[in-house]
């Protein structure tokens, strides 16, 4: 097939132009509309109900809203995890769905239930509603409202909130991709009566009905219309307040024919703000800002165009003085990570082509390969586009242009090598014709390795493909798009290279041309290059292949070693990603008021912004207009944005030492505490974990006051771990409230109500809203509360008049109970369960080691009442998901290589020796991290995976030129591996080092993004290097040691080559698998015990699982004899049974029924599970049967073995005198060399029938160890091995006895049972029945009932009865076919026996005393010089072979005695 496709390309060049043509320009469209971001989004599939009660306690949002909202969510299909935030006047529950349920479906169900839930939740508690569809990466725009120098006066914080709300969020709502806009800052504009009590008190009038009058003096109507001239004149009242005079002018009631107005109860009625939960600063001042939040799914990059052109439209609509400063936008972080990925991409693919010009020696040919990177990559965004990958540094990141040119590299390699060859031979130029053929040779002769090598590079990310989670999210798109470009690379290679090469590497006619001469020159200049190599290389081999075993050694130590180095290594999740900016956090004292914030807030910026480093600062305080995020007055999340140009930083180098001088900086300021990370970091790990630092250590619990003291204790434990920075216990207690208990039986007295007095507390001090009053299109709340200087204190809250039913008035004071009392700030959830974390940043330590110790100081210092537990969550958490996932993948992927390679080589020796580049590489790998200081990380995993597959490919390349040069008839084993790794030291060097060099700038790139993506590239170049090498020097030995076995055995297929020549192979490649643990267990030594036949059979009776299977067969039998005879139900029962005419009836009190008694059947089952208990026991003797065999024949054939060694040994002493006499005559010169040769090679031999003698007795005592159930090592008796001695007691030549005939008469036996079963159930069944009764209320009447069962329809049984006979028939013909093959094979075992005794006699009665008279009269003879070396090696084969035929034909003969014996039965 591959040779088709590339016949077809070389061909039809004009098809193929014409379909890269198309790829180039679909490839451009796709890269142009390609969906653009910066990483990819690990935001976990959520929804969040929000509800505002702003007059509510933590404790009452929690009860009356949280949890009916948790319980109504908890029961939906696909949720994951349930969180929830309870504030002062606010909850946030976080739905969590699995990610398959999608974005939309999870929020219908959400509705529905909010639906439900809504009836749940008390008037006046707050209406739930849901979050808008955004995800961590949704914040992607974000500004200020500024005004210009000499408009301050103008335009006030109130001023530009409405500009805010009411022009700037109106018209960004309409951009394309925008979800929301989230308003910070200034002051809600409202109409405000601000009621003077007194005025109220002295008038009698109430608050209530002051709101009443305004809500009823507020509205419009209308009237229909009245024709009039021919017209419609529609009829429209107007009543709508439109003026602050208005307001004032609203009669409350007349009191004595004097109205009393608004104003005459108030003493404002002006412009009022509605509470503030939240504030916005910048830069020292107090401001009001936006949050553009983009819709999930949207590309970034699309929509902050969009919001800027609309900015810019917005602009021009804003009043004269006001304009718009953005002072986050994600298109910044975009840009800086997509210059990393172009950096690098541009970086590595120069490189890459600088070295295949450079080692190619063709810069045509160095060219065409690098062509394949940019079409490669076209190819990739064609399927990015299509499959919805989108180009951010994850996706793109881990492009190896290196990599994906290796196919190409191959095969331009094999044309060059190829026009060389025919160059040297012919000076005639070269026609097209013969440029298509050596095309065709070169491609279909390398494409094999290239295929397979590619294709072990696409499998190899399969696996990466079912990570789940952050981790699957974050490098799914990866092996998506490296997946794609290896795939179009592979289409590329097998049509455009070929067509490519056939065209354009033709031989220069004229080599004085220029560029031919230049070309010569670079191809000279890469000659040396790899001459040098060579020179370098060959010696390296040489002692490689001289001290193999010293070379083995060196790997398996260099492999433990990096195990050592990766058990000792801690890990972490993710590197952090550098994202530019700095996100602090400003904890001040909880409960601290909006203005002690923004006052502190204040402060913290006229320190920072100070630094020259920093361009603005922004900090948001307590929550926003949506409340998403969930934060307290007393929390202030701040942006520092700092100079992206690293030449104007002054003060500090780096972004850590900043934050260091930073922190040092606003130290001064006292009862703040501060918490530093990044934007996008910060919002993902609030919405992932549900807590802000890296690491979140939770501890669940009922008591909040007892979760409280325990954080605090954790908090104290951890801040002793080095590496725990920013350490922070969540506040939950300490909120200051000014608590109101209602006195009931005051209330009673004064008949007033709760609902009463809460409306009057929240009316007064909130505020209520009485109705609204447009301004044009604008619309604010005409709300009614206490005056300012009526809500100072406590005492005014004591002092608030209360109406009373009868008219009169009481301070609240005296119907409650009014104190200052400390409350709950926040109180969140799990899963439901209450629970405070504490959240830890890491700070120059992996995560893994830290939390381990933080794990171990909390176990042995914290001690937790019963049913408090704690989790570690954050980036830790997703550490171990994402490692035990890749326990599993990386596994998987490198089974799929080996059976990747064992298709390519159809050798499974060749396979596992090309397999031990993982190990190889793992070393490489293990170091590279460990030189460069960095933890395992989950990209290092990746990176690992990545390199496992590349590391193979070029070893996979070698091995195909050993197989060549074989199949050519080269035998000499070290001149094919000489010639194979001088010939091949240039594509595999090329490959590996076009590989390494296309990382290279990803390793060392310091600019945005590059975090992510250094350790997987360092893995790679680490292990490429190692493997390369080792692959260079422990391959070669690896073969050269197959080999030389497989030719001295003559049989490369026999399968104990196979287990003793991969003997190596398998020890590393199973000490590869140390990388994986952290420690290594040693194996526990056992002595050898000596057991006699006797003592291994009992043993084997005791141990074998297959007996033990046959006894429980037996007992299950045995107990189902216990249902033969079945008394049916019992059934009790009670009723009644009205007669009419007013009777009392019949009443049966109880009752008592036994129904389908089944006693008549009960014989036929019983013999039937007699016969079954027979069957069990026939088939427990088949068991033990076969078992006594398999361990007699395991026992005899180890003594054969040993017997087989014995007389290798002998041999041996022989032979070695022998080889010692030949040597001495060389030596003397009364002998050739040829004698000498002759006795070392059947020396050799000798050494080989010792070596397979211990490999056979190994394996015969694993057989035994098998049957015997046993790891200790074992021994058996030993001594000469001879002919058992069964002939003469075999009690009997019947096969009566024959466990297997015997088993199929008895299941004969059970056939016929089973039809006297199935006949019985046409037999009656009984039932009785007796009651009490009371007959009209009179009782002592008793009744009787026996009644029988007949099965009148008795087709269905009769169809029974008529299968049970055909089974006993079929089981019937069963016993006599086996007993027809018993019978046979019986007869033929005697005949056999008979046969090899015959056999027997011979070699002991004459052969073998020849044997050894042969023996010694060839050694006498030798050493007295009467016959050559060549008569004295034929005589002792002769003797040889006739004693391992001997000792052949007394295991044969022993083995068919066993046999005999147990088809006997006599065992």
């Amino acid at each position: 097939m591959i040779n088709k496709i590339i016949s077809f390309s070389i061909n039809n060049k004009f098809i193929v132009g014409l379909l890269i043509v198309a790829l180039i320009g679909t490839g451009i469209w796709s890269m142009a509309t390609i969906n653009l971001g910066s990483v990819p989004d690990i935001t976990n599939n959520q929804v969040q109900v929000i509800t505002v009660a702003p007059n509510l306690g933590t404790e009452d949002i929690e009860q009356f809203v949280t949890y009916p909202v948790e319980l109504a969510m908890a029961n939906l299909p696909d949720v994951v995890e349930l969180r929830s935030v309870s504030r002062f006047g606010l909850s946030v529950v976080t739905i969590v769905f699995e990610d398959k349920a999608g974005t939309y479906l999870p929020r219908q169900l959400v509705q529905e239930k909010l639906a439900e839930v809504s009836e749940e939740i008390p008037e006046g508690f707050g209406k739930p509603f849901m979050a808008p569809i955004t995800t961590g990466l949704g914040e992607i725009f974000q500004y200020t409202l500024k005004v210009k120098d000499g408009y301050e006066d103008q335009y006030d914080a109130m001023e530009l909130r409405t500009i805010q709300d009411w022009i700037v969020k109106r018209q960004m709502a309409l951009v394309s991709g925008v979800v929301e806009v989230n308003a910070f800052g200034g002051y809600v504009k409202q109409y405000e009566v601000a009621i003077n009590p007194d005025r109220l008190k002295s008038f009698g009038i109430t608050m209530g009905q002051v709101f009443e009058a305004l809500k009823s003096n507020n509205a419009n109507t209308g009237g229909a219309y009245i024709e009039k001239n021919h017209q419609a004149n529609f009829i429209r009242g107007e009543g709508l307040a439109r003026s602050l005079e208005d307001l004032e002018n609203t009669v409350v009631e007349s009191a004595s024919g004097t109205p009393v107005l608004v104003r005459d109860l108030a003493d404002k009625v002006g412009y009022g703000n509605q509470i503030r939960y939240g504030a916005f600063t910048q830069d020292g001042h107090e401001t009001v800002g936006g949050q553009i939040l983009m819709l999930k799914g949207q590309s970034a990059s699309n929509v902050i165009k969009n919001v800027e052109s609309r900015l810019n439209e917005i602009q021009k609509s804003l009043p004269e003085g006001v304009y718009i400063e953005p002072f986050l936008s994600r298109s910044e972080l975009i840009g800086r990570t997509t210059s990393t990925v172009e950096k690098n991409l541009i970086e590595g693919s120069l490189i890459v082509i600088f070295v295949l010009v450079l080692l190619l020696g063709s810069l045509r040919g160095g060219l065409i390969t690098a062509s394949v990177i940019p079409l490669s990559l076209l190819f990739a965004f064609i399927l990015m586009k299509q499959f919805g990958v989108w180009a951010n540094l994850m996706s793109l990141g881990a492009i190896d242009f290196g990599i994906i040119v290796d196919g190409a590299v191959i095969i331009v390699e094999g044309m060059v090598l190829h026009i060389h060859q025919r160059m040297k031979k012919s000076n005639k130029p070269v026609d097209q014709a013969e440029m298509d053929e050596m095309a065709y040779e070169s491609g279909s002769t390398m494409m094999n390795s290239a295929f397979f090598g590619q294709l072990i590079i696409l499998i190899v990310f399969t696996p990466i493909l079912f990570l789940t989670g952050v981790e699957g999210k974050m490098f799914r798109p990866m092996a998506f798009t490296f997946g794609f470009a290896v795939l179009g690379a592979i289409i590329l290679c097998l049509t455009y290279v070929p067509m490519v090469s056939s065209l354009f590497l033709k031989p220069f006619k004229n080599q004085k041309h220029w560029f031919a001469r230049f070309e010569n020159s670079i191809d000279r200049f890469s000659d040396k290059i790899i001459a040098a190599l060579n020179r370098v290389y060959k010696p390296l081999l040489s002692f490689a292949l001289r001290f193999k075993a010293g070379v083995v050694i060196g790997a398996v130590a260099l492999l433990l070693v990096a195990g050592f180095i990766f058990s000792n290594m801690g890990g972490e999740f993710i590197p952090k990603f550098d994202e530019g900016d700095i996100a602090m956090q400003a904890l001040i004292k909880p409960g601290s008021s909006l203005s002690e914030s923004i006052e502190a807030s204040k402060k913290l910026q006229n320190i920072i912004t100070k630094f020259p480093e920093v361009k603005t600062m922004i900090s948001r305080i307590g929550v926003a207009e949506i409340p998403t995020d969930p934060m307290p007055m007393d929390i202030a999340d701040s942006y520092v944005i700092l100079e992206k140009d690293k030449s104007k930083w002054t003060s500090a180098e780096s972004k850590e030492e900043l934050i260091e001088k930073i922190k040092e900086k606003i130290s001064v300021i006292p009862g703040v505490n501060f918490v530093f990370t990044q934007p996008v970091e910060l919002r993902f790990n609030e919405l992932l974990t549900g807590v802000r630092e890296d690491v979140a250590i939770k501890i669940y619990g009922e008591d909040l006051n007892v979760l409280s003291e325990k954080s605090l204790e954790m908090a104290a434990i951890i801040q002793t771990v080095q590496g725990a920075g920013d350490v922070r216990a969540e506040a939950t207690s300490g909120l200051p409230q000014m608590t109101v208990v209602y006195n009931r039986p005051k209330m009673a007295q004064y008949g007033v109500t709760v609902d009463k007095l809460n409306d009057y507390v929240s009316a007064a001090f909130a505020g209520e809203t009485a109705s609204v009053i447009f301004e044009g299109e604008k619309r604010f709340d005409v709300v009614i509360r206490l005056a300012k200087e009526f809500r100072q204190d406590i005492n005014s809250l004591k002092n608030l008049y209360i109406d009373l039913p009868n008219g009169n008035q009481v301070p609240l004071k005296e119907v409650a109970d009014i104190s200052y009392k400390p409350g709950p700030m926040q109180i969140s959830r799990d899963n439901t369960y209450r629970r405070i974390s504490v959240g830890v940043n890491v700070r120059g330590r992996d995560v893994k080691s830290m939390v381990e110790e933080i794990q171990q100081k909390l176990d042995a210092q914290l001690n937790l009442p019963p049913g408090y537990y704690i989790t570690y969550g954050g980036s830790f958490e997703n550490l171990q998901r994402a490692t035990d996932r890749l326990m599993i993948v990386v596994p998987i992927a490198l089974f799929l290589i080996f059976i990747l390679l064992y298709f390519a080589l159809n050798s499974f020796s060749q396979s596992l020796m090309i397999y031990m580049a993982v190990p190889l590489a793992a070393i490489g790998g293990v170091f590279a991290l460990w030189i460069r200081g960095m933890p395992f990380s989950i990209s290092a995993g990746v990176g690992f995976i990545v390199l496992f597959g590349v590391a193979v490919l070029n070893g996979l390349v070698l091995i195909n030129k050993f197989n060549e040069l074989k199949e050519k008839g080269m035998t000499n084993i070290r001149d094919r591996i000489y010639e194979a790794t001088h010939e091949r030291l240039r594509p595999i060097l090329l490959t590996a080092t076009a590989a390494i060099m296309g990382f290279i700038p990803m390793a060392i790139s310091t600019s945005g993004g590059a975090e992510v993506q250094r350790p997987l590239a360092t893995v790679v170049i680490g292990g490429l290097l190692t493997a390369t090498l080792l692959t260079l020097v422990v391959i070669p030995v690896l073969y050269n040691w197959l080999e030389a076995r497989k030719e001295r055995k003559g049989n490369g297929n026999d399968p104990s080559y196979i287990n003793k020549s991969t003997t190596v192979v398998v020890l590393l490649l199973s000490l590869g698998g140390f990388l994986t643990s952290n420690s290594v267990n040693a194996q526990e030594a056992t002595l050898t015990q000596t057991i006699t036949i006797e003592q291994a059979i009992d043993l084997a009776k005791k141990n074998y699982p297959s007996l033990k299977e046959s006894q429980a067969f037996i007992e299950r039998e045995q107990a189902m004899k216990g249902t033969s005879f079945d008394l049916g139900n019992t059934q009790i029962f009670t009723g009644k049974e009205e007669i009419g005419n007013n009777l009392p009836g019949v009443q049966t009190t109880i009752g008592l029924q036994q129904q389908n008694i089944d006693l008549l059947s009960g014989f036929s089952k019983s013999k039937f599970y007699k016969q079954r208990v027979l069957l069990g026991e026939k088939f427990y003797a088949l068991s033990e049967q076969q078992l006594v065999r398999n361990v007699m024949q395991a026992y005899d054939q180890i003594n054969y073995n040993k017997a087989q060694l014995r007389f290798a040994e002998q041999l041996d002493s022989v032979y070695n005198n022998f080889k010692t006499a030949a040597e001495l005559r060389f030596d003397t010169g009364e002998t050739g060399k040829l004698e000498f040769i002759a006795a070392s090679s059947e020396y050799q031999q000798i050494q080989v029938l010792r070596q397979q003698a211990y490999d056979d007795i190994e394996i015969a005592k694993r057989a035994l160890k098998q049957y015997l159930g046993i790891d200790q090592e074992i021994e058996t008796v030993g001594g000469t091995y001879e002919p058992l001695n069964y002939m003469s007691v075999l009690d009997s030549k019947s096969l009566a006895n024959n466990p297997l005939l015997q088993y199929s008469m008895q299941n004969a036996e059970v056939s016929k049972a089973n039809v006297g079963v199935e006949k019985s159930q046409f037999l009656p069944k009984f039932n009785l029945t007796y009651g009490r009764q009371i007959v009209d209320d009179v009782s002592g009447f008793n009744t009787y009932q026996a009644g029988i069962s007949i099965p009148l329809w008795f087709f269905p049984q009769k169809a029974r009865v008529k299968a049970a006979k055909a089974d006993a028939m079929v089981a019937e013909n069963q016993y006599l076919e086996q007993k027809a093959i018993t019978e046979s094979r019986i007869s033929q075992l005697l005949k056999s026996l008979e046969k090899t005794q015959k056999t027997l006699d011979y070699y002991q009665e004459g052969a073998l005393l020849l044997a050894e008279e042969q023996i010694s009269t060839a050694e006498l003879a030798s050493k007295e010089g009467e016959i050559d070396y060549v008569n004295y090696i034929t005589i002792l084969n002769s003797a040889i072979r006739i004693k391992q035929n001997h000792l052949q034909f007394i295991n044969q003969y022993n083995q068919q005695a066993i046999e005999l014996q147990y088809q006997l039965g006599n065992l």
